[in-house]
Formats: structure tokens, sequence, C-alpha cells
């Protein structure tokens, strides 16, 4: 078992940074957050260590540099929105979002991809 930690507690922070913390501190993974660029709206939530929307091979290279100069895995790549969000629109968008990140995994030696499934407020969950 490794021990590591969600790159969003880290947000002030570039990739190169967070993951230099890491192997300083001797974690050996890190989850990093792959949020649209833009305003968090609330804690934790907008983070963007990896910048999915234009992803393209020479990103993934300089990734997998970073991962390969600084000694830390990426245990995952997360994104953790509601695509079953009552707006629609919001909820295309989501889901949009999250399939660039997971093209965008395997791309920088990763296979896994974390979210958050989703609730609409507005449906009862009572069978």
């Amino acid at each position: 078992m490794q021990l590591g930690f969600v790159s969003a507690i880290l947000g002030d922070l570039k990739l190169e940074e967070v993951l230099a913390f890491a192997a300083d501190e001797g974690f050996p993974c890190v989850e990093i957050m792959c949020w649209p660029p833009g305003k968090a709206e609330r804690r934790y939530a907008g983070v963007t260590h990896l910048d999915v929307t234009n992803f393209n091979d020479d990103t993934a290279a300089h990734v997998r540099d970073l991962v390969r100069i600084h000694g830390v895995k990426i245990s995952g790549l997360g994104y953790y929105p509601n695509p079953l969000d009552g707006d629609a629109a919001h909820g295309r968008f989501v889901i949009e979002h999250l399939k660039k990140v997971i093209r965008a995994a395997p791309q920088v030696g990763v296979n896994v991809v974390n979210t958050f499934i989703g609730r609409d407020h507005t449906k009862c969950l009572a069978a």
C-alpha cells in the first residue's frame, strides 16, 4: 500500500511544485486534479494541476518527464463534479470534460480516474 494525497490541497502550486513537495515529504504518489481551468466553485473544487482541455502529446510527455524527475507516481487523475446537476447544459459540460480526463489518463501512464457519480437532488432516493 502507498500513501499519497490529493493535489487539490496544494491548489496554489503548479504540478511540478506539487510533485517536488511530494518527493521532499516522502510521498510515493499523488492524485492529480484535472478540473477545467477557472475559478473554484468551492474549496478544493476547481483545482487544475493537469489541464486536459487542450491536451496533446507534448503535454503528456512533459507530465511523464516530471513524474520521472521527481520519482513520484500519479495514482490517479481526479475530477469530482456533479454530472447529474439539475442544469442539463452544465451536466453535458461536466460529462464532456470527464471524457477528456479519461482520454488523458493513459497518455500520462495512469489507469485510474476518480470522480463523483453524481446526484440529482430533485429526485427521490426512496424506492
